[in-house]
């Protein structure tokens, strides 16, 4: 008997430029999941309105993801990479299961409470916001969501909801399995290695983005905090934070071993490593700079290539909806 492929469910905000953080926890992922996975890869724009944005921004910021992500190897012949808000049965989907879901679920969130500290007033999309994330899961019967471990709950909380709308309604969802990538999956800021790398932070040497100069990049390293050591080696050690972090960068953008990182950099100093860390990285990302730059010259093809995947999303996401609708009890509208 053929065993049917797993569908793999991804989301990425268009709330700033990637950085190589998303690029080798994520996205080299999805790149490397292709041909042997339905793949699935959305843009979710309607996660980004949870918190305030600025129109032009956002609309700017979807299209250079979508030309970023086709540039560092989504290929639209073997992903369906589409917009969240071109499939409509995403935010339908999320009414419904609003209706099944309790508010304790949701306020118990770490990401949610996190934030909500930071906000004199909490705006309910945010606290909405993982139940839009269950619906976006749960509409292609997704298997496998890649995640960092920051959003290992926010899966739980999809397995929950799901579960629950199986024991009201009957059999409808596939119960989704976190997947968490053990290397790369966090890499840190370079001005401050105890904290992530974030996309909404514009401070100049918090990130490298995937689009880059040379001249950018080798800026950037060149200022990364490392410490008042000597030895460069892969350290769990938190004072050894900074140092580590570019070893690991090293390590993902050459494929090398650590013994063999280890023993390049054997007698040598920071100035050394940071160094040949920036010139991986440029090397690393020229291609893929080099095709985000004919993208996102070109609209009309790239309009093209949204409009192919968003129908080939609304293709498993439009009868999925069907169905919750009718077995909640709802009259469906005639095709």
């Amino acid at each position: 008997m053929t065993l049917k492929p797993k569908r793999v469910f991804s989301g990425i905000q268009p709330s700033g430029m990637l950085h190589i953080g998303n690029y080798l926890g994520a996205v080299q992922q999805w790149v490397q999941g292709q041909g042997t996975k339905v793949n699935f890869i959305c843009i979710v724009d309607l996660h980004a309105i949870t918190m305030p944005q600025e129109p032009a921004a956002l609309h700017r910021q979807t299209r250079e993801l979508a030309a970023l992500l086709i540039a560092a190897g989504i290929d639209p012949q073997q992903t369906t990479l589409f917009v969240q808000s071109h499939v409509r049965a995403h935010a339908e989907g999320c009414w419904l299961l609003n209706c099944i879901t309790p508010l304790g679920w949701l306020e118990r969130m770490t990401q949610y409470k996190h934030k909500a500290q930071r906000q004199e007033s909490v705006l309910t999309g945010l606290l909405d916001y993982p139940v839009l994330q269950a619906a976006d899961i749960l509409l292609y019967d997704s298997d496998e969501v890649p995640v960092g471990e920051d959003q290992k709950q926010h899966i739980e909380l999809t397995r929950d909801i799901a579960g629950r709308f199986n024991s009201l309604y009957g059999e409808t969802f596939v119960l989704p399995q976190p997947i968490i990538r053990e290397s790369g999956a966090r890499i840190m800021a370079l001005n401050d290695p105890h904290a992530k790398m974030s996309k909404s932070d514009f401070t100049r040497g918090h990130a490298i983005r995937v689009n880059d100069s040379p001249d950018e990049i080798r800026w950037v390293v060149k200022r990364a905090v490392t410490d008042p050591g000597r030895d460069i080696t892969f350290s769990a050690d938190p004072a050894r934070a900074g140092v580590n972090n570019l070893l690991q960068i090293y390590e993902l953008f050459t494929g090398q071993s650590r013994a063999a990182i280890e023993a390049h950099f054997a007698g040598k100093g920071y100035g050394a490593l940071k160094t040949d860390v920036a010139e991986a990285v440029i090397e690393g990302l020229r291609p893929i700079r080099e095709r985000y730059e004919h993208l996102i010259t070109d609209p009309a093809e790239l309009d093209r290539i949204l409009a192919v995947g968003a129908t080939q999303a609304r293709a498993v996401a439009e009868p999925k909806i069907r169905e919750m609708m009718a077995k909640v009890g709802f009259v469906l509208p005639t095709l």
